[in-house]
């Protein structure tokens, strides 16, 4: 049946009839494509006819349709049978256009080497491209397949698995490195925390030890403050008891008494408080020598003696930095490596000036000597700004020490 579909196809639609209706001259097309045309020609009429005049799209003959329209058309039985029956069979071996619905791709275009239809080829894109029959078409291309498998499986092939085999290679190569890092950033940090965790708990237990030196050194003297502010509300209400006591006998004896416990109370010596302070503050050591120190250089701050201090004591430089440092802290950077370095270059420096040896001296060896000199330098600075502040305490403790003489002298 698949060999008479383009006799079932409507010439206007290009598709299957539906409804197939005869025209007057014996030409049969789909009731729907024949409203339309209708409908198309009424538009540009300015007075509807008894008899509606249509040209047919086949032989362009004028014929007149009733009044009614296409319903009194007759209809074309023994196509639409055929359309039925033809409808009704399954056409799987039918390749069939994209493009103009259900036309038989049976033309070969040698233009682009495709399959096409008749419409394709008359109104479609293919238009006057050389064409060629199934058959002819088939031998022609029977040796293809196995020139494009030799395209597949020479030099380009090769190179390709080659490639694939470096790109593993090197996916598993970085891959390794990723993980040895991962290894190392995990190490580090978990040092790292270890160090902080360690100093945290230094810093927190040098806390916790002044403040209970600031407890055991308090406590006794609030609680004698609280005794004594005790007896005066208990000496406070004696007074008051005493002044309605209306025999003079008793009155003369308790007022006695409460004169007797007033003068001893008036002479019980009261501590004298000075104003101190906590020194150093662990909060300014931090803003000044934790957030400036580098992070391999943590382990290597130690932790300050933390005590308390009359104010005034502490010797200000208008620096925030040297503010922050404790004189303990300041004291422990002399260390013996200093010293040991110190030596080190002062012999390096005596030897450098000899002829044999500076003969002998490099340039490699004359920029390791620079660096030692520069890291002493600095080495250097630290001890002696360590030094002045200790110098600067030890100045404020004579000062208040020969004040106090002084003082007492007079």
């Amino acid at each position: 049946m698949h060999h008479f579909e383009e006799e079932l196809t409507c010439s206007i639609c290009y598709s299957i009839f539906e409804d197939p209706r005869v025209l007057p001259c014996s030409h049969t097309f789909c009731r729907n494509c024949l409203e339309s045309i209708l409908q198309l020609s009424s538009n540009f009429s300015i007075w509807r006819p008894l008899r509606l005049p249509l040209k047919c799209p086949n032989c362009r003959s004028i014929v007149e349709i009733p009044p009614s329209g296409t319903e009194s058309l007759p209809i074309n039985f023994a196509l639409k049978a055929i359309i039925d029956k033809y409808q009704q069979e399954d056409h799987p071996d039918v390749a069939t256009c994209s493009e103009h619905y259900r036309q038989p791709l049976n033309v070969y275009c040698l233009l682009d080497r495709k399959l096409v239809c008749g419409h394709c080829l008359t109104i479609g894109k293919h238009h006057g491209h050389p064409i060629d029959d199934l058959q002819s078409a088939y031998m022609k291309e029977k040796e293809t397949p196995g020139k494009l498998l030799e395209q597949l499986t020479d030099e380009h092939w090769t190179n390709v698995c080659f490639l694939i085999e470096k790109l593993e290679e090197q996916k598993s190569y970085c891959e390794n490195i990723v993980q040895d890092d991962k290894k190392a950033v995990l190490q580090y940090f978990k040092k790292l925390n270890d160090t902080l965790e360690h100093k945290k708990q230094a810093l927190l237990a040098a806390l916790d030890e002044v403040n209970a030196h600031i407890s055991e050194e308090y406590a006794p003297l609030v609680e004698n403050m609280k005794r004594i502010r005790e007896e005066q509300l208990d000496l406070m209400s004696l007074n008051t008891s005493v002044q309605e006591e209306e025999s003079p006998l008793l009155f003369l004896e308790k007022v006695d008494d409460v004169r007797q416990r007033i003068k001893a109370l008036k002479q019980k010596q009261l501590p004298d408080i000075k104003p101190v302070e906590v020194y150093p503050r662990i909060g300014q050591l931090l803003k000044d020598v934790w957030s400036k120190t580098e992070i391999g250089q943590i382990n290597k701050i130690l932790t300050p003696k933390i005590k308390l201090i009359s104010k005034g004591k502490v010797c200000h430089k208008g620096s925030e930095k040297e503010r922050g440092q404790s004189k303990e802290f300041l004291l422990q950077s002399i260390n013996p490596l200093t010293v040991m370095l110190i030596s080190m270059t002062i012999v390096i420096i005596m030897i450098s000036f000899t002829k044999p040896v500076l003969s002998v001296v490099n340039e490699v060896t004359l920029i390791y000597i620079s660096d030692i000199l520069q890291f002493v330098y600095q080495d250097l600075c630290n001890n002696l700004q360590a030094v002045m502040e200790m110098l600067c305490h030890t100045s404020n403790l004579l000062m208040e020490f020969m004040g106090r003489i002084v003082s007492f002298s007079f």
